[in-house]
């Protein structure tokens, strides 16, 4: 290139600084990194990812604040699905191809992640999906931060079988309709027959997204429970859980008649029911907001203090709950997985995923399994307190290493 091409060049690009014009290479500076989140800010699931968009924001501000990552700024790009799951395939196109974000931290519902499964894999982008999900799944594309069924589903219901969790022989599974219930349910149905449950024992039900009027399930529940020492396992999902469990509350039932075990209720969620009447009912998660370690005090003090700040809703009974923590172990772990190749390229991140360790607020230093993309993690159940909060009532010796796929049920073809 001769003298007279540059600076033809540099007559031009100084022009377009001039003018404020600036090509979109040019636009990031190479000072920021974008990233995507995907999660329903309206609709029946914005109860639920609304504090998982928050918690995220405040793991960016974190990040940033601590000098970046590779020492560039995280530039979030927020959208919201709006609790419609091809809404959320649209979206990650976008995130995707558009706005070229190096990686998506969102999804709640199963649904909701295979909606836009195809796309990751089309675009071969990077997807962290940080809820308890049925397993049966295993994607290049996609690191699980939350719970596979072996470290949820199946510790919760053998607490319920044992003494000390009440000596269930009678099963209520009770779900949104959708693929997570209906799978992980399978899933249960198959273990507890190799118990020695009957079919006759067992008590399925579903209920559509924005259910409401659980009135009349509430008193098959209570008949079906006359046959015997009976517990329920709730994998409602969103907005119905506040219904659900007024009309518990309503018709009288308390936990030591009939104990409620949830896969999808967490201290959010309690945020809108008066607890009172729920008092010993039980969630089985893989952290509490009660879990009292240092880490995890100030975890829940930075997210009080952002909820203040940045004046969120209700922020003066702001909580903390276990996918905001397996959102932020996610963020987290993607930061070191690229300081350590140096790079956002997505391939070599997904290299360096495998064995990755963070101290977590949960009190354990939780670990990405080498090969299957999951979380090593903890177990806890707990039950809930008058003040919406969790007391532990039984938690795993140790770190629990996922299955993604159930040893109970035919693996897929192909798996």
């Amino acid at each position: 290139m001769d003298r007279r091409q540059v600076l033809k060049q540099m007559s031009a690009a100084g022009l377009m600084a001039a003018t404020g014009w600036v090509p979109r290479a040019f636009a990031a500076s190479g000072d920021t990194i974008k990233v995507g989140v995907l999660h329903s800010l309206s609709g029946t699931m914005a109860i639920s990812e609304t504090a998982l968009k928050n918690v995220a924001l405040m793991t960016f501000d974190e990040i940033n604040a601590a000098g970046g990552v590779m020492g560039k700024k995280i530039e979030p790009v927020v959208v919201d699905p709006a609790s419609d799951w091809p809404t959320y395939a649209t979206k990650a196109r976008e995130l995707l191809s558009q706005d070229k974000v190096a990686v998506v931290f969102g999804c709640w519902t199963s649904v909701s992640r295979k909606s836009v499964l195809p796309v990751f894999k089309e675009l071969n982008g990077l997807l962290f999906y940080p809820v308890q999900y049925e397993g049966e799944e295993l994607e290049h594309n996609v690191f699980y931060t939350g719970a596979a069924p072996n470290q949820q589903a199946i510790p919760a219901v053998e607490y319920l079988m044992s003494k000390d969790g009440g000596s269930a022989r009678r099963w209520v599974l009770l779900g949104t309709d959708y693929v997570y219930p209906r799978t992980t349910n399978k899933i249960l149905r198959a273990f507890l027959h190799t118990k020695g449950v009957k079919d006759a024992d067992i008590y399925e039900e579903y209920t559509p997204f924005g259910f409401s009027d659980y009135q009349t399930i509430v008193a098959k529940i209570k008949e079906f429970a006359a046959g015997g020492k009976t517990a329920v396992v709730s994998t409602i999902n969103g907005d119905s859980n506040v219904p659900f469990y007024k009309e518990l509350g309503n018709s009288g039932i308390k936990a030591t008649d009939i104990p409620v075990v949830a896969f999808s209720v967490g201290e959010e969620e309690l945020r809108g029911v008066d607890t009172k009447p729920l008092v010993g009912q039980l969630a089985a998660w893989n952290y509490f907001e009660s879990i009292k370690n240092p880490t995890n005090a100030e975890f829940v003090k930075k997210w009080k203090a952002y909820a203040k700040a940045k004046n969120l809703p209700n922020w003066q009974t702001a909580v903390t709950n276990d996918p905001m923590e397996a959102t932020y172990i996610g963020i987290h772990m993607w930061k070191q997985a690229v300081e350590q190749v140096k790079t956002t390229n997505v391939d070599k991140v997904i290299a360096a995923m495998g064995g990755q360790r963070f101290k977590a607020p949960d009190g354990y230093t939780v670990e990405m399994d080498k090969t299957n993309h999951h979380l090593h993690k903890p177990v806890f159940i707990g039950e809930v307190q008058a003040d919406g909060q969790s007391q532990v009532v039984w938690k795993s010796k140790g770190l629990i290493r996922a299955e993604p796929w159930s040893p109970y049920i035919p693996k897929p073809q192909g798996a």
